[in-house]
Formats: C-alpha cells, sequence, structure tokens
C-alpha cells in the first residue's frame, strides 16, 4: 500500500512539472482529488489494510494530499505571475487589467426575513419541522377545533381539490402531524406556502406563514408573552412596544392578537396604521384542549402555546414596502434593493 502511495506521488510530480496553463492544473486537481480520483481511491483501499498498519498508511495518505495541494498552489500562484490564461499560449496578457463586471443575484426578500426569523427562533431551541402543501380537511380545520360550519372553509377562503381535499390555509397542520407522532415536550416552528382566495395591495392568493408550537409541563402565557417580546425585540428593535389585545382562533384559548408600536410614525398615529399609533403582527394563544385530544396529548399534564405570523407582513413592515403584490413580480428594479 506503501509503494503503491509513493507511486502516485511520483506521477504527480511528473504531471505537474508539466502543466503549462489553469486548465491542465484543474484538470489534474480534479485527477488526484476529486471525488473519484487517486486519493479518494487509496482511502476506500484502506478499509483492506490491516489495523496495525492503518496508522502507518494514514499518515502517508494525509502527507500525500498535503503535497498535492501545495504543490498545485504553488504552480497555480508561478502560473498566474507569469501572466498565463487558460490556455498558457496567450501573448501580451496584461493580468492587472480590469475584469468584466459579472451581475451576481441576492437573496430574495422573503427568504432573508424567513432565515431571520428562524435563526431567532432556533437560538430559543425550537426546531424547524415542514408538512405537505395538500391537507385533508382533517388536518387542516377538524384537528384543530375548526367544525363543519366555520366561516375558514368558505370558499371565498379556501381552495378546494375535493370535498375533503384543500390547499392548506396555514401552516397549522404541521402541528397535528408533529404531535401524532412525537410526545412533549415540543418546541417547533412550522414555516412554509399556504394558499387562499384573496387578491388585492395586501393579500395574494399564495403566501408565507410560519407557526410556532411548545408544548411542557406547566407552560403559561407568561412564557408565550416571553418569547414573542424576545422575537419581536430582535427583528423590529428593542425599543419596539408590543400589546397583547384578547382575541379568538379556534384551536387556542385563551387567546391574543400581538401588536406592535407602528414602524412608520413610531406611535404617532399615521395612514397605515389608521391613527392608532399600533399595528398588528401575528396572533398567539394556548393551545386548546380540543386539539390535544385529537392528537391523543393528555390536557390534564400538558399545556403549551402556539402562535402565528405572515412572512411577507413582517417584510412589508421591516423594509417599508407597501404592495405585497411586488414579491412575485420579479421585477428586478425592486428586487436589486434587497
Amino acid at each position: 500500500m506503501i509503494e503503491k502511495i509513493q507511486q502516485h506521488r511520483q506521477d504527480f510530480d511528473d504531471k505537474v512539472s508539466g502543466c503549462s496553463s489553469l486548465e491542465q492544473l484543474k484538470q489534474l486537481r480534479i485527477d488526484f482529488l476529486g471525488k473519484k480520483g487517486c486519493v479518494s481511491g487509496i482511502m476506500k483501499d484502506l478499509r483492506t489494510v490491516s489495523p496495525e498498519e492503518k496508522p502507518l498508511v494514514g499518515k502517508q495518505i494525509n502527507e500525500l494530499k498535503e503535497h498535492i495541494e501545495q504543490s498545485l498552489e504553488g504552480k497555480t500562484s508561478a502560473l498566474q505571475k507569469n501572466g498565463h490564461g487558460v490556455s498558457g499560449d496567450a501573448k501580451g496578457f496584461d493580468p492587472s487589467l480590469p475584469g468584466k463586471k459579472e451581475l451576481t443575484g441576492s437573496i430574495h426578500p422573503i427568504s432573508q426575513i424567513l432565515e431571520e426569523i428562524s435563526t431567532i427562533f432556533f437560538s430559543l431551541g425550537f426546531q424547524v419541522e415542514e408538512g405537505p402543501e395538500i391537507e385533508t380537511d382533517y388536518y387542516n380545520f377538524e384537528a384543530l377545533n375548526i367544525p363543519r360550519d366555520h366561516p375558514a372553509r368558505d370558499m371565498q377562503d379556501t381552495f378546494y381539490i375535493e370535498d375533503d381535499v384543500v390547499l392548506r390555509t396555514h401552516t397549522s397542520p404541521v402541528q397535528i402531524h408533529v404531535m401524532e407522532n412525537q410526545q412533549p415536550p415540543l418546541r417547533i416552528i412550522a414555516p412554509g406556502k399556504v394558499y387562499r382566495c384573496d387578491s388585492d395591495v395586501s393579500h395574494t392568493p399564495m403566501f408565507h406563514q410560519i407557526e410556532g408550537l411548545m408544548v411542557d409541563e406547566n407552560i403559561s402565557f407568561s412564557h408565550l408573552k416571553g418569547v414573542l417580546n424576545i422575537f419581536l425585540h430582535q427583528i423590529f428593535g428593542e425599543k419596539t412596544q408590543v400589546r397583547f389585545r384578547p382575541s379568538f382562533f379556534p384551536f387556542t384559548c385563551p387567546s391574543a392578537e400581538v401588536d406592535i408600536e407602528c414602524v412608520m410614525c413610531s406611535g404617532k398615529g399615521c395612514r397605515v396604521c389608521s391613527q392608532t399609533g399600533w399595528l398588528e403582527i401575528m396572533g398567539a394563544g394556548m393551545v386548546d384542549p380540543a386539539v390535544f385530544e385529537s392528537v391523543n396529548y393528555d390536557s390534564e399534564k400538558w399545556t403549551g402555546f402556539a402562535f402565528g405570523m405572515g412572512i411577507e407582513r413582517i417584510a412589508m413592515l421591516k423594509y417599508g414596502i407597501n404592495d405585497i403584490r411586488l414579491f412575485f413580480e420579479n421585477d428586478l428594479r425592486f428586487l436589486k434593493q434587497f
């Protein structure tokens, strides 16, 4: 095995000395260090070596790899210094000339906000979970304590594929899937696309939501307020005022709407906040015991809270965007700003 390694080293030295272009060096790197290169082949053969010889052979392989990398770097620097281009034959090539600027893309603002939100909740111990965008009536509604005659089932809100199959209207079904397969304690967030029959400057038929769920013993509303205060202060700034207003959601009780101080007027009152100084940002509440019953959780032992928000709404407030349709029109004049 050691003789084989030494032979590869000699073979590499012969080839690298004859390289006269960067293209040749690139191919040499692939031949020796690529996934199907010589070094990878030797590494696979290492399992056939006896336990006593493995340390010595492994050391020889590492030394070969380091030798190849250092030689390639040195040869590359030498070719670049001498003005050799891709072909190595070009004459009069000036490496100091400025290159042509290539257009580079950027991360979409929705993806930026989603990544920022996920990072914040990850730091608080939450894990990311995903689920299907086509859901059954049971997961999208019934398991979440939304009965047959609930307004959310109206055709003005929901895309029905069949009588009992819909495009999910929220990412809450992911919580049901997770609770069916995992036992508490749980800390999850569920980001993804959702669909509703609505379209104007503040609504689109497809948009993004992120919902969160925490289940454990002795979880209270104060835990919910603490988590959401941390999150909103990191997204909008430490000085941002936050308030909770009583509300109603079928799958939480008690429930609350969460508002932040208007980011446009700093709470003074403007057209955006309808002169109230506040902006609604998300819904939240303690998980209703009926939801726990649908996943066979003991509501006497476990309590939890849930929350949900629209990613586009967060992005619009954070970046001062006044039309949600801009996110999906692919206008470079808009996207280049991010």
